[in-house]
């Protein structure tokens, strides 16, 4: 519990701190400093004049030309390795594509970001259609727990919305740093958490191994880790890991309460789109984003502190939640979305470590992750096109390429899966990529920074208030 409580109040911090600067990037056409000597507040001055300016926007997109070249070939090579595993690990793969992007096809950085959430949303439409089919590893249900999904996804598309503005708002240096502190610290919660299932999994096999000897020329077969932590070791695996029917394996009330929120947020969106930014109009359309998803994210809590529904990915664990564990989720959700709207990433970087913490098996978290992702990331390419970030048939090709690979991976990870009796591979992905995403990203953004000062570029926040498409 009390790694919990540290992973909320870093989760907090994360979303304060980007509060707090959106607040000052607002407040910017005040006046900031009274009238004291002009000696004692020359370099406050010279510190403000640097981090934001009230007379516009200096962000100008940089889209190359589609043109069949070395960049084009190499870049589709690495947004299909970034899918493959970023789909199995159920993070997405923004942290290789948005570098990609930038480095090699030659994307401005936030531009990259917007064409990186329709990769995400290609590869994550086809994971879920390869999902639908799955069960549970252990359990008689589908492998997407759809009231876990129910109680993160409103929140998740919140902070989606927001982080979408801060995309627009937040300076490159202040994106970085806050990227390296938790890619850091996420990638080393699931490295350890991945060593942790793979000793329990050796030793699965060890007593599958001694039964084997115990009992005469019978075959053993892989066993997949039982649901969280404290379960028993002797779970048997189902007989399929495929249901008889997709129509019966999925659970249609929550699906329709995830598109009914996906259709709410849409309509707010297109609506908001029509009015001028920073308009009586334009905050109101904003707002109604917060009953829309609090009050479904209530319910689902509601019921799942009443007893009347259950995490049942969570097998024998599962318990009746408090108060406290609902608002956490929640927290954990819009902080999720921020980090996916403001850095072009999947939710899954902060989902997948939360759910593995939480006890959910690995191929359960990241279909899930996965699900949750699909209508968030399908919004952010929403709300992208609408502010005219990314060109569309650069976006259509990539778009069609993680898809693709996303198929690919998943069928090869799965047999992998089945053949080692590793489930912890799925983990060990999940680190692996939010590792090499910190490093690329934050490579990245380190570099933009020390240009910019060789070059005495604006550093500071941009105005969202004018901000021209």
């Amino acid at each position: 519990m009390g790694r919990r409580k540290c992973h909320a109040v870093a989760a907090l911090t994360v979303a304060f701190a980007a509060a707090a600067a959106a607040a000052v990037a607002a407040d910017r056409g005040l006046s900031l400093f009274g009238a004291p000597e002009e000696e004692d507040m020359g370099l406050l001055r010279k510190l403000a004049n640097l981090m934001w300016k009230s007379d516009g926007n200096t962000y100008q997109h940089v889209w190359p030309p589609m043109e069949f070249g070395w960049q084009i070939v190499l870049g589709t090579l690495i947004g299909f390795f970034g899918s493959a595993f970023g789909s199995v690990g159920g993070v997405g793969g923004g942290g290789i594509f948005v570098p990609m992007l930038t480095l090699i096809i030659g994307f401005d950085p936030k531009s990259s970001t917007a064409i990186s959430k329709c990769m995400i949303m290609g590869a994550s439409v086809s994971t879920v259609y390869y999902n639908l089919k799955l069960k549970h590893p252990t359990l008689d249900m589908p492998v997407i727990d759809y009231d876990l999904a129910v109680l993160i996804q409103p929140m998740l598309m919140l902070g989606i919305s927001i982080g979408v503005i801060f995309n627009v708002v937040f300076p490159d240096w202040l994106v970085t740093v806050l990227l390296i502190i938790l890619f850091l610290g996420t990638s080393t919660k699931a490295f350890l958490k991945g060593i942790e299932t793979w000793k329990k999994e050796t030793t699965i096999q060890r007593e599958a191994a001694k039964r084997l000897e115990q009992t005469a020329g019978q075959e053993a077969e892989y066993t997949p880790l039982p649901t969280g932590p404290g379960a028993a070791a002797g779970t048997k695996a189902l007989s399929s890991d495929e249901a008889t029917s997709i129509i019966k394996n999925i659970h249609w009330k929550e699906f329709g309460l995830l598109s009914l929120v996906w259709v709410a947020f849409l309509v707010l969106q297109v609506t908001k789109n029509y009015t001028a930014t920073c308009s009586p109009w334009y905050w109101v359309l904003n707002l109604l984003q917060v009953p829309v998803s609090v009050g479904v994210t209530l319910y689902e809590g509601f019921g799942l502190m009443s007893g009347k529904r259950v995490l049942s990915s969570k097998g024998s664990e599962q318990t009746t939640m408090k108060f406290h564990q609902v608002v956490i989720y929640g927290v954990f959700g819009i902080a999720a979305g921020l980090v996916g709207g403001l850095l072009g990433l999947g939710g899954g970087f902060i989902m997948g470590p939360l759910f593995l913490e939480l006890g959910i098996p690995p191929q359960v978290s990241s279909a899930t992750a996965t699900f949750a992702m699909m209508f968030s990331s399908s919004m952010s390419v929403v709300e992208y096109y609408l502010l005219n970030r990314f060109p569309v048939p650069y976006a259509a090709y990539f778009i069609i390429v993680a898809f693709v690979a996303a198929i690919i991976g998943q069928h090869v990870v799965r047999r992998l899966i089945n053949w080692l009796g590793r489930a912890s591979l799925i983990i060990f992905i999940l680190s692996f990529m939010i590792f090499v995403s910190a490093i690329s990203l934050g490579g990245v953004g380190i570099s933009n920074m020390v240009q910019k000062i060789a070059q005495h570029e604006y550093m500071g926040f941009e105005n969202l208030c004018k901000y021209d498409a």
